[in-house]
């Protein structure tokens, strides 16, 4: 390959030449390699490769002529790497995905010009150790700071490429997907520290084993979720339907209700409908209510449904909500859950007044929905048979859609007592893309991080269910298909290191950021001090009348 003909030139840190000395030449490479890292996800879910697929676009930072060109191949390789893994949103954005992945990229450039600090010339014993803590905890505050609701949400963690690896997982119950990412990046600027800095070796394999054994010591200590009782779920999944608006909702409850229907018999304990998946106020329609409570008695089991729907009696005054609501064999319980974080553009548009034009280019929302305020844990009860718990029911912490996502709202919900997460979703629009596997694999992710199993319920597919260590347990329900499954599904109990100290990597990385720039700056300001003055030397001239004086 043309990069591995120039590895001798990416080992210097100073001016690169031939191939790499062109700006029209790097420019490119830099959106190349920044898009690597998008093949570690579903699909292809290449998990190995999400340890070497930094490798080039470090190299390439390392061997910039100066710390301003790495900060922009840091934004570019940024831009790439956004633009990567939501390319399944072109059909939804068109060309403001480009637009995304600029403003997005620039998180980067810091990171960029962090990386040509830290790993360019030669490298002290000291300078080797530092870098491999330092450039994964910089990666890692570009993590933290696109998670942010506003700004898409924490999709593509580069820790969530781990979902379907167990060692892996252990290491997420003890500091979830971002000690995943620190990992990851670490062992990627190991690889590329024993490639352009062969004079180091022996600094950066010690500094390498010592956190290996730092981890797998966390493995060993993590703490093994105990099962507590089983409780038999079912997921119904009515599949895509070519009706839009109020006749496509009805097309799907129909065909909802006939796949539940057909579960009577089954002994079970829940029944999970997807997102959207009543089209209408179930305050204001009681002929869906009666038909839903008909359901729950047939199947003697709740109904977990998702209203996508106008109210006017909302907590939050009237609009559209999106609500997780639990509908029992005497109608509606009066639990509900309004959908809190909301997906920017599907679901709202961030400073309507400036980027209302989306509008008319994509599929963004014509009306910004209506958010909630809190999470909620629900009470089920026992069903037909079933649930073998010491209590007489179990409480579940429902999500809605691109919630699933964020660590700290499953942490939440399990730290108010919720024995199963759910996530009820609707990947319809991108049917064909990465978006449904990539969504259905945080799952694994979120009940591994909490010790709690999860349910991943859609419309349209991927539907699945993972045990309390991020197992899958049964099959899933793949994109197309229009069915209803059932899962036996372990409780557990007790708590994870996460759910216990939760976001105690971030914190860890931004100390070690803190204390870098503490660092640098004492040391550019013992550099810039000015020299002491230095006292002329008294000398002593011998005379006559004294010598030596």
């Amino acid at each position: 390959m043309r990069i591995a003909a120039r590895l001798p030139e990416l080992r210097h840190g100073g001016r690169a030449s031939g191939w790499f000395a062109p700006v029209r030449h790097r420019v490119g490479l830099a959106l190349l390699v920044g898009a690597l890292p998008a093949l570690a996800f579903p699909e292809p879910a290449w998990w190995w490769f999400a340890y070497v697929a930094l490798v080039p676009w470090l190299l390439l930072l390392r061997s910039a002529p100066s710390g301003r060109q790495a900060a922009i191949e840091g934004w570019l390789g940024g831009m790439g790497f956004v633009i990567a893994v939501h390319h399944w949103l072109v059909p939804s954005l068109h060309v403001f995905i480009v637009v995304l992945g600029a403003l997005l990229g620039l998180l980067w450039a810091p990171w960029g010009w962090l990386v040509h600090s830290r790993l360019r010339g030669g490298l002290s014993p000291s300078g080797t150790a530092a870098a491999l803590v330092v450039v994964p905890s910089g990666w890692l505050m570009i993590e933290l700071v696109r998670s942010w609701e506003g700004l898409g949400g924490p999709w593509g963690l580069l820790g969530a490429s781990q979902f379907d690896v167990a060692p892996a997982l252990v290491i997420a119950s003890v500091g979830g997907v971002w000690l995943l990412t620190l990992l990851v990046v670490a062992v990627n600027t190991t690889i590329a520290l024993l490639i352009a800095v062969p004079w180091a070796r022996t600094a950066v394999l010690t500094s390498a084993l010592v956190g290996a054994l730092v981890i797998t010591a966390m493995g060993f200590a993590a703490p093994r979720p105990e099962e507590s009782g089983r409780i038999r779920v079912a997921i119904v999944q009515p599949g895509v339907f070519e009706g839009a608006g109020e006749r496509g909702a009805e097309q799907r409850f129909a065909r909802g209700e006939e796949l539940t229907r057909a579960l009577v018999g089954q002994r079970l304990d829940l029944v999970v409908w997807g997102e959207s998946s009543v089209g209408a106020d179930l305050g204001e329609r009681p002929d869906l209510t009666a038909r839903l409570t008909a359901l729950s008695r047939a199947v003697g089991a709740e109904v977990l449904v998702n209203v996508d729907a106008r109210r006017t009696d909302g907590g939050q005054g009237a609009g559209i909500y999106k609500s997780s609501v639990l509908v029992g064999p005497t109608g509606l319980t009066g639990d509900r859950y309004d959908k809190m974080r909301l997906v920017p553009f599907g679901e709202y548009v961030p400073a309507r007044e400036l980027l209302g034009w989306a509008t008319s280019v994509g599929r963004a929302a014509g009306e910004d929905r209506v958010r909630g305020t809190r999470t909620v844990v629900m009470e089920v009860a026992r069903g037909d048979t079933s649930i073998t718990t010491a209590e007489g029911g179990t409480r579940i912490g429902p999500l809605v859609c691109f919630e699933s996502a964020f660590p700290d709202m499953s942490r939440q919900l399990t730290r108010d007592g919720a024995r199963l997460l759910l996530a009820q979703s609707a990947t319809s629009s991108f049917q064909g893309s990465w978006a449904p596997e990539q969504h259905a694999s945080l799952a694994a992710l979120r009940a591994a991080e909490n010790g709690r199993p999860m349910v991943h319920a859609t419309l349209t597919g991927v539907s699945a269910v993972y045990g309390a260590e991020g197992d899958r347990i049964g099959r899933q329900l793949p994109t197309g298909t229009s069915a209803a499954a059932v899962y036996e599904v372990p409780l557990t109990r007790g708590t994870t290191g996460f759910v216990r100290f939760g976001d105690w990597a971030v914190q860890g990385a931004a100390a070690v950021l803190v204390v870098l720039g503490a660092w640098e700056a004492a040391r550019r300001i013992r550099r810039r001090a000015p020299s002491p003055a230095v006292r002329p030397a008294h000398t002593t001239h011998g005379s006559a009348g004294r010598p030596g004086r």
